[in-house]
């Protein structure tokens, strides 16, 4: 794999199982799977920007956020949250509701619109990274998963999946 800040080009040559070598070659992978996802979001039947798709996602992850909870998620300003939640309002994905017991405060939550392009978003990133796993041998998707499910324990602290994984 190469790197910028090497002889020569500019570039330069790192191998190994090093941890800078190894997050490499996953910064590259990373970057693949950002693009399947991407590709994929974007095939979806109605299009949406990523600032849109991260607030649906966000909205969903956490119901009834009111417009200052969703601009700080999305590490936005409130004017510029406000108008995303008017275009997603207007496609028929937010709606806005009088908090019941706060009444000055807007609540924000996903319309089954909202949930039915969320759902169609997911079966299509899915089906992409399928179709990439499909033309992997058996052995290396459980290799794969293995490492990732690793990967993932000693991110968060969890403990190390079973070896026989």
């Amino acid at each position: 794999m190469t790197r910028p800040d090497g002889p020569g080009d500019g570039r330069h040559e790192v191998r190994g199982d090093a941890p800078d070598a190894v997050a490499l070659d996953i910064a590259d992978a990373v970057e693949s799977l950002t693009n399947l996802w991407s590709v994929a979001a974007q095939q979806a039947a109605l299009r949406l920007s990523t600032h849109q798709l991260r607030a649906l996602l966000v909205l969903e992850a956490a119901a009834e956020l009111n417009l200052t909870a969703l601009a700080e998620r999305l590490g936005i300003g409130a004017p510029t949250a406000s108008r995303l939640c008017d275009r997603l309002e207007a496609a028929g994905m937010l709606e806005r509701s009088l908090h019941p017991e706060r009444r000055r405060e807007i609540r924000l939550s996903l319309t089954t619109q909202g949930h039915r392009v969320l759902d169609d978003v997911a079966a299509r990133r899915a089906r992409a990274l399928a179709a990439v796993l499909a033309r992997m041998e058996p052995a290396e998707r459980s290799a794969l998963r293995h490492a990732l499910r690793t990967f993932l324990a000693a991110r968060g602290g969890e403990p190390r999946p079973p070896e026989a994984l």
